[in-house]
């Protein structure tokens, strides 16, 4: 199953999807379950849902598909495109980042991200990595308003950033977009599982891949029988936590609260049980899918856990090792 959700993760990184750019990334998923012989649906919004099997007890499993990303905020008169962000994008992350500007009509540039002033031979002053400080330079012979028009690229069409997803033979996985695409495919891996190895359900099990939530509104519609949600998300690495890349991270509470405790303490004695590398987390600025279901009204139980993914929002880095603690992790959950 490693070799299937990492796979899986090499095609999802490879197709563009910021928030509100995520049509080609959707259909992928819906081709992936029907292909295993679910009938997956698509909502108004453009999320992808299917249930698993089971009648009890309904149960969601989130995971998201958009990721951080830009638009063309302003043709510049030089021909350089300035940008504005979608999510919670970190642009002196990016400097010198290679990127593809996608065009209403169809069409795909590339282009590169760089400060107004890179040249350090140059520059008498850098100037800080800042949106406004931020620009796109096309790879293409134009040096003007007019001649980008010329192209079809127009305010408001979307910039996505390379992903560079590399698997290393240790069994690091570095790329952009892990958050959360590294979860979308543990959770094709999950679907899999019950199709192929016969998996039982001791409840309804429905899977959820949202297109909105790094902009906050991913789940914020659900199956109307819903009773639980566990967001599988990207579990934070970095000072004051315990995770590491390796483990499978349970968050007993993010920027909007604590999760359910009943639903927490069930993920941490599933982890004990079935002797798991985990680690119980508090994330300072995070928010997810459960947190969004939860604000728009549902009364639901919800937890949320992930693989362990280091230097978030940025060029991220986790291990099979945190990807199959948590594959685990949910294969007991739902069993």
């Amino acid at each position: 199953m490693k070799d299937y959700i990492l796979e899986q993760l090499s095609a999802l990184t490879a197709i563009p999807s910021p928030s509100g750019y995520t049509r080609q990334v959707a259909e992928y998923v819906l081709e992936q379950l029907r292909g295993m012989g679910y009938q997956p649906e698509l909502s108004n919004k453009g999320n992808v849902y299917v249930t698993l099997g089971g009648s009890e007890n309904p149960l969601v499993l989130s995971a998201h598909l958009d990721t951080l990303g830009a638009m063309v905020r302003k043709i510049k008169d030089s021909g350089r495109l300035r940008p504005t962000t979608v999510g919670g994008h970190q642009w002196d992350t990016c400097d010198g980042e290679n990127c593809t500007i996608h065009t209403r009509d169809g069409r795909v540039y590339t282009g590169v991200v760089l400060n107004t002033e890179p040249s350090a031979h140059v520059a008498d002053k850098k100037k800080e990595k800042t949106e406004s400080h931020m620009e796109i330079l096309l790879d293409e012979n134009v040096h003007s308003k007019k001649g980008v028009k010329k192209l079809g690229i127009q305010n408001g069409d979307f910039i996505a950033m390379d992903p560079r997803t590399v698997i290393t033979e240790s069994g690091y996985i570095k790329s952009r977009f892990l958050d959360d695409k590294l979860s979308a495919a543990i959770l094709l891996g999950l679907a899999k599982a019950v199709k192929e190895e016969g998996l039982s359900l001791s409840r309804k099990v429905t899977l959820l891949f949202t297109v909105y939530e790094e902009v906050g509104h991913g789940a914020s519609v659900l199956p109307a029988d819903t009773m639980e949600i566990v967001s599988v998300d990207m579990g934070c690495v970095g000072d004051g936590l315990d995770c590491d890349e390796h483990m499978v991270s349970i968050c007993s509470k993010d920027s909007g609260g604590p999760y359910d405790y009943e639903t927490t303490t069930r993920l941490i004695d599933l982890a004990k049980e079935y002797e798991l590398d985990y680690a119980v987390d508090i994330y300072p600025h995070y928010s997810s899918d459960a947190g969004a279901a939860l604000k728009s009204g549902h009364d639901i139980r919800h937890g949320l856990i992930g693989p362990g993914v280091y230097a978030s929002h940025n060029y991220e880095r986790s291990h099979t090792d945190g990807v199959m603690n948590t594959y685990k992790l949910l294969k007991a959950f739902v069993q």
